[in-house]
């Protein structure tokens, strides 16, 4: 029996032993040179650069797509409320005709052969700018352009993403890329 435990306890030590080797080996080994770490460092300092150029455009773009809307509520007169005056009783108003949904107008290919950066506009990302090119919509002034019927039929058909053009606001925004 003692000659079992001897040699169990023999086979743990050397278990243990190569268990250290092995540990120093990649502790030594594994750690990044100084080309590696120079590498890291200058993407991640390109990654910061792109992360300040992207918000930098998104507070412009907040800022020129809020502009006219400070403007107008600016630029309201202020009218002084009207004394009240009893009302004589309305008929029932008809129903207000809604326009059929109509497909915007687009275009085979880009105007110049080159497409506007259409990710610009929040809410626009790269599957969905691909859904925008196949239906013909290369610019935002196309976007920019659309009539309210047209915004609703783009809202119904953009497959997996219905709603979100008037939910992201996409002619505002693509009227200020479209000026600038």
């Amino acid at each position: 029996m003692t000659y079992l435990l001897t040699q169990m306890f023999l086979y743990l030590l050397v278990a243990f032993l190569l268990g250290l080797l092995l540990g120093w080996l990649l502790w030594r080994y594994g750690k990044p040179t100084g080309d590696e770490i120079d590498a890291m460092r200058a993407e991640n300092s390109r990654l910061r650069s792109d992360l300040e150029t992207c918000n930098m455009k998104t507070a412009r773009l907040e800022a020129a797509a809020d502009a006219p809307r400070a403007a107008s509520v600016a630029a309201a007169p202020v009218v002084a409320p009207a004394p009240a005056v009893e009302a004589a009783p309305v008929a029932e108003a008809a129903p207000v005709e809604v326009k059929e949904a109509s497909k915007p107008e687009g275009l085979s290919a880009p105007r110049g052969g080159t497409a506007d950066e259409l990710q610009l506009i929040h809410g626009v990302g790269p599957k969905m700018e691909g859904m925008l090119h196949n239906l013909g919509y290369y610019h935002f002034d196309q976007i920019a352009n659309w009539t309210a019927a047209e915004v609703a039929w783009v809202d119904d058909n953009l497959e997996g993403f219905k709603g979100r053009v008037t939910r992201d606001k996409w002619q505002p925004q693509a009227k200020v890329l479209a000026r600038g």
